[in-house]
């Protein structure tokens, strides 16, 4: 038997979130800027024996099945099914399992799909670069498993580091950012992960608003092309080491994004929100589509910032960056 093993990280959206969606996308063009951290997705693939086992850590699920004929799109280990559908190395176990709590809105699928294919790119002889991993990511998830989404989960998870991605209707043009490292390790300790415990289906939100966008709604026309701005904004604001103008911006892209959909801010995270801006924090947002998951902020006294979190009752995430994408092993 034959041992595959990949990871791929999970990130932060600071900025352009929702504009990597057709078809604004497409129409339009998006932006987003983006961080990878140190949480991982991981994928462990065993070609070989007379079956296909499936298996979830993180959703304690497994199936097994004689042929990929007998897969169905039900909801349980779907991502899975679409990348053996897609990708098939034979018989084997499939196995996955994430660092990140489930539904966090870090974007664990989209570094999932991207491991999933490292692992069997590598059974069937293949190595695609970065790009070609996130765009074989985004079409296990949004085709194959039906999962509606953008991109650039998927292309955080194949390139780490921090990014500005340009989304357009043929290519995406993927820019690094070279913080100062000196700002980099401020701006990490300067931080705050908020995971809520609420988890979310954000492909139905994204539903809602691309919805919106393709009826001409005003509203959410116009918030997407703010986001764009913003997003080009917050890459200026990290290059220029400015943690002031990054807080700022956040909550900008906060309330762009509270355009596109009301629904994204539950009362749980309202009231995060509250609790974190009289602590200080200079600004924040929902990572993700929001509506649960998690939120992320910008504070100036970290340690007044983490016991506001608490007494709220949120779960504290560990923050450091990940200059590595895809790690095949």
């Amino acid at each position: 038997m034959n041992l595959f093993r990949a990871s791929a990280p999970v990130r932060l959206d600071f900025a352009g979130a929702w504009t990597d969606v057709s078809p604004f996308a497409s129409a339009e063009g998006g932006v987003v800027v983006n961080a990878a951290i140190g949480l991982r997705a991981h994928a462990e693939l065993t070609v070989g024996g007379e079956s296909y086992l499936l298996r979830s850590d993180d959703l304690e699920d497994h199936q097994e099945f004689a042929s990929p004929q007998q897969f169905a799109r039900d909801g349980r280990l779907d991502l899975l099914k679409a990348a053996i559908r897609e990708l098939d190395p034979g018989p084997c176990q499939l196995r996955t399992r994430s660092e990140a709590p489930p539904g966090s809105g870090l974007g664990s699928s989209g570094a999932m799909v991207v491991a999933l294919a490292a692992v069997l790119d590598a059974a069937r002889g293949e190595h695609r670069n970065p790009a070609g991993l996130a765009e074989a990511g985004y079409h296990l998830e949004t085709v194959e498993a039906k999962h509606a989404g953008g991109k650039q989960d998927q292309y955080a998870g194949a390139f780490g580091g921090f990014h500005r991605f340009a989304f357009g209707a043929h290519a995406v043009e993927v820019t690094p950012l070279a913080l100062d490292p000196e700002f980099a390790d401020e701006l990490a300790r300067h931080m705050i992960v908020c995971y809520t415990g609420q988890t979310r289906v954000s492909g139905n939100t994204i539903a809602r608003v691309m919805q919106a966008y393709a009826r001409h709604d005003h509203q959410v026309v116009d918030a997407l092309r703010s986001l764009v701005g913003i997003a080009d904004r917050m890459a200026e604001a990290l290059l220029a080491a400015d943690l002031t103008q990054v807080g700022t911006l956040l909550s900008a892209n906060w309330r762009e994004q509270l355009r596109l959909d009301r629904a994204m801010c539950t009362p749980d995270m309202a009231a995060l929100e509250e609790a974190l801006m009289t602590a200080g924090a200079i600004g924040g947002k929902a990572a993700g589509a929001g509506a649960g998951g998690s939120m992320f902020f910008v504070v100036t006294d970290p340690e007044r910032a983490l016991a506001a979190a608490e007494a709220c009752g949120v779960r504290v995430l560990p923050l450091q960056w990940s200059p590595e994408g895809i790690i095949r092993i």
